[in-house]
């Protein structure tokens, strides 16, 4: 999640400088063939192109709307997850009728669950973004978009570790733990059947609040509306300098205060500007499709897990408590 007020410019030609180049490249083969080598049987009416652009940024903000729905309900279920972390440690600490270290274990065994699930969450998918070379490196750089499979190793017993080395979803199993453990206390009478059912209530709200993020993890964004969002708009990025051709013909014909031949010339920087704004607009409902491959615009989930951590090890009266998550290049991850 991108954390500072403005934008920098450096991110955002990391994100456009390709494109920029090209547009440029493109523009100026388009305006040399016309006015240089009179082609003028290349420019287009540009009314049709304006009703392709109306049509294409409704388009576009449909996407992008949809994209945001997306991020948000991720971002309200890890708010869940916040806040249900704590209550577990509340439980735990104000019903288990046992010595610390057994709080401990359960507590603990919590912190090494919302780490594995944010590993799982985060590994790639068959439809991941690819950004270019730029973005990737920036995104290697930080180490988050494929984080270390072992940072729940520190919380759990090397035993229970080992065993979820060898599982397929090592979260789910997590929680399972929790159960069996909560059945372990229950048989020692170390707490009441009432606080049973309290505690599992807590860890079924886990298992739905996990759930929900595997849905939006494994479910990508309909390609149907991905897909032609992004052919409508190199559709029109493609078609418009012809069109402003013919709109810079018209006005040149207009003109007698002798500036025309530099009037012309404004169809090249105006042309990139307009094709910069509609693959902008294009490339953000992308970049929001899917909230947990750690970019720039997803859920900070390193960050809310180091927050739980702390919160919980903290309700354990501990007292060399880790720092809270930094950003990196101004992007919490």
């Amino acid at each position: 999640m991108y954390i500072k007020r403005n934008i920098g410019w450096g991110l955002i030609l990391r994100y456009a400088w390709k494109n920029i180049i090209f547009f440029t490249i493109y523009t100026t083969v388009i305006f040399s063939l016309y006015h240089f080598l009179d082609w003028k049987f290349i420019d287009i009416p540009f009314q049709p192109l304006t009703v392709i652009g109306i049509a294409v940024a409704f388009y576009i903000g449909f996407k992008n709307s949809q994209s945001y729905d997306r991020f948000w309900e991720a971002r309200k279920i890890w708010g869940g997850i916040v806040n249900y972390s704590r209550t577990w440690a509340n439980q735990v600490l104000c019903l288990v009728d046992d010595d610390q270290k057994t709080k401990e274990i359960l507590i603990y065994r919590h912190i090494a669950w919302i780490n594995a699930l944010r590993i799982q969450l985060r590994q790639p998918t068959s439809f991941s973004l690819k950004e270019n070379i730029a973005v990737e490196s920036l995104f290697k750089k930080h180490g988050e978009q494929k984080p270390a499979c072992d940072a729940s190793k520190i919380f759990v017993s090397d035993q229970e570790y080992q065993d979820l080395l060898k599982r397929k979803n090592p979260s789910t199993h997590l929680v399972k733990n929790q159960g069996l453990h909560i059945k372990q206390l229950l048989d020692q009478g170390k707490i009441t059947e009432f606080d049973k059912q309290l505690l599992h209530n807590i860890l079924e709200e886990l298992y739905n609040l996990q759930g929900k993020c595997e849905r939006i993890k494994n479910t990508p964004f309909p390609r149907q509306y991905a897909y032609f969002s992004t052919l409508f708009t190199w559709i029109f990025i493609l078609l418009l300098p012809f069109g402003l051709l013919n709109v810079f013909e018209n006005k040149l014909n207009e003109m007698t205060n002798g500036i025309e031949q530099w009037f012309v010339f404004l169809m090249i920087p105006l042309s990139i500007l307009i094709s910069w704004v509609f693959f902008t607009m294009e490339k953000i409902g992308s970049n929001s499709e899917d909230p947990f491959e750690g970019r720039i615009n997803d859920v900070p989930m390193t960050a809310l897990c180091k927050t739980i951590e702390i919160d919980l090890r903290d309700m354990l009266d501990e007292k060399n408590l880790p720092e809270k998550e930094q950003p990196k290049d101004n992007i919490l991850y």
